[in-house]
């Protein structure tokens, strides 16, 4: 017989069911066997079992989209299964790569590789993808960037919607967005940077939502982050279209006033937006608009951001601070703990189709344990994970991971 995990005295977060109770977990042969009352239950002296004093005890994470594997990263952060967007070198275009990268992070964090959708992730040319799902992708997408050709984008639905496969796009025109680094607006102009209009984001959302429509596939914006966009895609919802989105912390809780000083950590795609903007995004999310919050997590060294702003790589690192940071809308009363969970844990596992975001009798003991009240400082320099690229370094929090647990054995 294996050996079993209890955990006593804990906050059972159930994103499900929606309810935050007091109890206890067992787990044993990687599934929760045990919620609420352990007196009954006989433990051996082989099995582990630890007294988490009224931690929340939750489904682990499930990160939809990381540009890399970070395994410590990821674990420091609470994340059990990330799903891997295609932009790797070279591009998961092809079966075999898609086989290699789902064997990367096992037996601990589960890596999750979503196919690219055009070979070399070019925009031109549908790749394998019946082949890649075959192998072992979650999901199809574009990549970093939409698909320019609107009857690419067309085939490439129609043929995911056959096969029911997710298809995953980014949300930018690129014919307004171009050499862009920046939102138009003050800040832009004030520092001199080439910025784009924020409706490139909604032109893009139309075109797409108009051809999941037509196709009836299954869409969904990795990251939206205009109040125009949110206003199509709560309207596309309402008419029945198959559509979702994310967002990262950062456009939560940042407006482009975070570039101030040039600041590259704060140089993200899609760029950060104007206070209007970061407001609609918080009410969407209260609204049920937005779906997913995901990590956005894009490592990058000093090679990459210690550069002239126009010149660094976006992105910014996001494992390790995607659940502090989130916490951060409990506190505000824009949505309770159980909703947070749904939103990083139980949706992005149902759009993929993967085990995770359930916490009941049965399903898989892939957990997160919390001190939701501990605070702590962001620290570029001490992160656990490959790089340091937060634009919130140096901002206190509260909401320490304790423990990552997968398959009902602790990590780290």
């Amino acid at each position: 017989m294996s050996r079993a995990l209890a955990l006593r005295n804990a906050r059972l977060v159930d994103p499900v069911a929606g309810t935050v109770r007091e109890g206890c977990l067992l787990a044993r042969d990687g599934v929760i066997e045990v919620l609420g009352d352990l007196d009954h239950i006989t433990l051996r002296s082989s099995d582990a079992v630890a007294d988490v004093r009224r931690a929340v005890v939750a489904p682990g994470l499930v990160d939809l989209g990381a540009f890399a594997i970070d395994l410590p990263g990821f674990t420091a952060g609470g994340i059990t299964r990330a799903a891997l967007m295609p932009d790797q070198a070279p591009a998961l275009d092809d079966a075999a790569l898609i086989q290699r990268a789902a064997a990367a992070g096992k037996p601990d964090v589960w890596i999750h590789p979503i196919a690219a959708a055009t070979a070399r992730l070019e925009g031109r040319e549908l790749a394998e993808i019946g082949l890649m799902k075959a192998a072992g992708a979650c999901a199809v997408a574009t990549g970093r960037a939409r698909i320019a050709d609107a009857g690419v984008m067309h085939r490439l639905l129609s043929y995911a919607a056959a096969l029911d496969m997710l298809v995953i796009t980014h949300a930018e025109d690129e014919g307004l967005t171009g050499a862009a680094v920046a939102t138009e607006g003050e800040t832009a102009t004030r520092l001199g940077l080439a910025a784009a209009p924020a409706a490139a984001e909604a032109m893009a959302v139309a075109r797409d939502l108009m051809l999941a429509e037509d196709t009836g596939a299954r869409l969904h914006f990795r990251q939206v982050t205009t109040a125009r966009a949110f206003e199509l895609i709560r309207a596309a919802k309402a008419r029945g279209v198959r559509v979702t989105c994310g967002i990262t912390p950062a456009h939560l809780m940042l407006s482009d006033i975070a570039m101030t000083g040039f600041r590259t950590f704060a140089r993200l795609s899609p760029p950060l937006r104007c206070e209007d903007d970061r407001r609609a995004a918080i009410e969407a999310v209260r609204d049920g608009t937005v779906d997913v919050i995901c990590s956005g997590h894009d490592p990058r060294g000093p090679e990459a951001k210690r550069l002239p702003f126009a010149d660094a790589a976006p992105g910014m690192a996001g494992a390790e601070t995607l659940l502090a940071l989130s916490l951060n809308l409990v506190r505000d009363e824009v949505i309770d703990l159980p909703r947070l969970f749904a939103l990083v844990s139980t949706n992005p596992a149902r759009l993929l189709g993967l085990p995770g975001g359930r916490l009941e009798v049965g399903a898989a003991a892939d957990l997160v344990i919390v001190d939701a009240d501990a605070p702590w400082k962001i620290d570029a320099d001490r992160m656990a994970g490959a790089a340091g690229n937060t634009p919130f370094d140096g901002l206190p929090v509260q909401g320490k991971v304790l423990r990552t647990i997968k398959g009902g054995q602790p990590l780290g």
